[in-house]
């Protein structure tokens, strides 16, 4: 190889490690600012806060309790009913999953209750199946703040979510029994764009 192409091909080579390296750097300060906001919000649900690092003993009932993640990034872990997603180098909790399959209303019942008492009124529901509770920089976004987004047109920039999901209608009370899938699903698509 000719000195003057060897030296170019050098030259071209430091420069593109030194922008992986400040582009890798300046993606782990997004994440971590990321992270530090997420966890300021106190989504507690369960004993867990999302985006917080695990405790000892949480970090006990992962080793013992460990699930498939399918990803090295990732580790996944079940707590009674809790299914739990950390992020493999900060230990954080990135999500947070509870499903009841062919649940009964009581069960349903049970679960909205839990989830009202720890996030209040919701931001959203939809179709009587679907509840949401969202959350900004500044707190959890209210259903007046949800519909006069929705209203201009101007979207809010949500940073976690709660949401819950059901096959059985959450408000309507029937006389016959139902079954069906009820779960909720806890997380931060932000965080999460950073581990696809």
């Amino acid at each position: 190889m000719h000195p003057k192409w060897f030296s170019t091909w050098f030259i071209l080579l430091m420069l593109f490690l030194m922008f992986s390296q400040n582009a890798a750097a300046e993606s782990d300060d997004t994440l971590n600012r990321l992270f530090h906001q997420v966890e300021q919000l106190d989504i507690q649900y369960q004993g867990y806060t999302l985006c917080h690092i695990l405790t000892p003993e949480q970090r006990k009932t992962a080793e013992k309790n460990p699930l498939a993640s399918g990803s090295p990034d990732l580790y996944k872990f079940a707590d009674d009913t809790l299914h739990v997603v950390a992020d493999a180098r900060t230990h954080r909790v990135l999500v947070m999953y509870e499903k009841i399959d062919s649940a009964s209303r009581e069960q349903l019942e049970i679960m909205v209750g839990r989830l009202f008492l720890a996030f209040d009124e919701p931001t959203i529901s939809a179709h009587d199946k679907v509840i949401y509770w969202a959350w900004g920089e500044k707190g959890k976004f209210s259903r007046y703040q949800f519909d006069l987004a929705k209203e201009k047109k101007q979207p809010l920039s949500i940073l976690a979510t709660v949401k819950l999901n059901s096959e059985l209608s959450i408000m309507e009370k029937t006389g016959d029994e139902a079954f069906g899938d009820v779960y909720v699903i806890i997380s931060s698509d932000p965080v999460l764009r950073f581990f696809q």
